[in-house]
């Protein structure tokens, strides 16, 4: 989960001028062409009204079910090799339009230019000669370009404009041809889309053992991950969850030996992750960007620990933090203000009302006293703190009560807010979720009977007062929430 500061990307693409909305139009159709919809063809009355502005401002309103998403559907090389030209120099056959800060119009040779090479995009490779293929390729016999996705247009304008795009469509981008399959498979994209502050948080959230899948609240897509490759033993075992970067991973067990798998949204397939210095379960954990700390939870002799480690998904290792001051499991932990804290569980006999905060320039924790109340029940079985931190606020989940609390951090105290969504059902606090997504909370539970029940999916935006709950989406469900992430790129 991103909890640092971040912006999430809107229904409407930016509009600082007209010819923002005409160049993000573009890209759409472009990503129509590369999903097989249609060809580009003159539509006359400028564009039928640039297809009634931009499909109403990018994204559809209604829930969709995705059972073969063209990014999360494929295996990682069907999907992008689908496309792939022979020869291999379709690499400078590329298509985005140019970066929608200009404040010019393209002239008419530019837009017949880039009409020619969109117009070719949508023919399928097949269609076309060998000739034809070079002849498409062949540059008045100047090969320099070849970096450039367009040439008219140059590399770097038309990266501007698809890290605007929706990464629910860089699949069927990447599919075109090798330039863009090493361009998603590269991270380049998501990390260009950080810098300018351009981020879509997904949600990510297991229902059933080994499955996995993907909710865009935004298009409120729903989406299939490839099935877990775990043993049966792995499937069984108790299992945390953390996304970080442009990776979901999943903590578990394998008979004798604690072991980690690894989701990349760029490849679209699971690996295995290097194991931790000091393998635990049940521990506190937060993302922030590209990092992630892991502190507390219990080895596999059942010992509570006290030590902590730092995940770096750029670079795959772990690092061994200053260890707690006290030692705890089944805990939660948060980023807030760039400090990592761990809030609540339990050490060897009794529950901890104190928190921890780790500062990551001094690399020092700092005990803070009657942090987060002791729940009724907290020793019996209930669940770790369902807490979440929204624009550096932190927020808990009272399932006994149904109730939304803030801290006040002044005087380290917390205040009722409002209730919780009425059908946010759990089973001491088992079964759901409670995430920050951007700048909601977003609640996941349902209601339970015999044979299965429903899945729900509520927001709420903290800064427009009191919880009033939008219901994003539901499904039926043969089980809980088993474990849940949000990623933030």
């Amino acid at each position: 989960m991103l909890e640092g500061e971040s912006c999430l990307i809107s229904r409407a693409l930016p509009s600082s001028c007209e010819q923002e909305s005409k160049f993000a139009y573009m890209t759409y159709r472009l990503i129509e062409v590369s999903n097989g919809k249609r060809h580009l063809e003159d539509e006359g009355e400028e564009e039928q009204g640039q297809r009634k502005l931009f499909k109403s401002s990018y994204a559809p309103q209604k829930e969709e079910t995705i059972r073969d998403h063209d990014y999360l559907s494929q295996s990682s090389e069907d999907q992008f090799d689908s496309k792939r030209h022979d020869g291999d120099q379709s690499d400078s056959n590329s298509f985005i339009v140019p970066d929608i800060s200009l404040n010019c119009d393209l002239d008419m040779r530019q837009r017949e230019v880039m009409s020619k090479n969109l117009h070719d995009l949508s023919q399928s490779p097949a269609d076309q000669s060998p000739e034809d293929q070079s002849g498409n390729r062949r540059h008045d016999g100047d090969q320099s370009d070849l970096d450039s996705l367009i040439q008219p247009i140059g590399r770097d304008m038309s990266i501007n404009c698809l890290l605007r795009c929706s990464r629910s469509d860089y699949g069927s981008v990447a599919s075109l041809n090798r330039s863009f399959r090493s361009l998603i498979r590269s991270g380049e994209l998501y990390k260009l889309r950080k810098m300018k502050r351009v981020i879509e948080h997904w949600v990510y959230f297991s229902c059933q053992l080994l499955e996995w899948e993907a909710f865009d609240p935004i298009r409120r897509r729903w989406m299939h991950l490839p099935r877990m490759p775990a043993n049966e033993c792995f499937m069984w075992a108790d299992k945390e969850s953390l996304a970080v970067g442009t990776e979901l991973l999943v903590f578990g067990k394998e008979v004798i030996s604690q072991v980690i798998y690894r989701y990349s949204i760029l490849t679209n397939s699971w690996s295995s992750g290097l194991k931790m210095n000091a393998p635990r379960c049940l521990f506190g954990s937060a993302s922030l960007g590209e990092i992630a700390i892991l502190a507390g939870g219990f080895d596999s002799q059942g010992n509570v620990l006290n030590s902590a480690e730092l995940y770096n998904s750029e670079t795959g290792s772990w690092e061994t933090l200053t260890s707690m001051n006290k030692r705890r499991k089944m805990c939660s932990g948060v980023f807030m203000d760039n400090k990592f804290y761990v809030i609540g569980g339990s050490d060897d006999s009794a529950p901890l009302s104190c928190g921890e905060e780790y500062d990551l320039q001094s690399r020092t924790w700092r005990e803070i006293p009657n942090m987060f109340p002791i729940q009724n029940g907290a020793n019996g079985g209930t669940a770790p703190p369902l807490v979440a931190v929204v624009q550096n606020q932190l927020y808990a989940a009272d399932y006994a009560e149904n109730e939304v609390r803030k801290y006040i951090k002044e005087s380290n105290s917390w205040v009722t807010v409002g209730r919780l969504p009425e059908r946010a059902a759990s089973m001491n606090g088992w079964g759901l979720a409670f995430r920050a997504c951007g700048n909601q909370l977003i609640v996941i539970g349902g209601p339970r009977a015999m044979g299965g029940g429903i899945i729900e999916l509520n927001s709420w935006t903290p800064d427009e007062g009191p919880p009033q709950w939008d219901l994003l989406a539901s499904k039926h469900s043969a089980s809980f929430v088993y474990n849940c992430a949000v990623m933030g790129c």
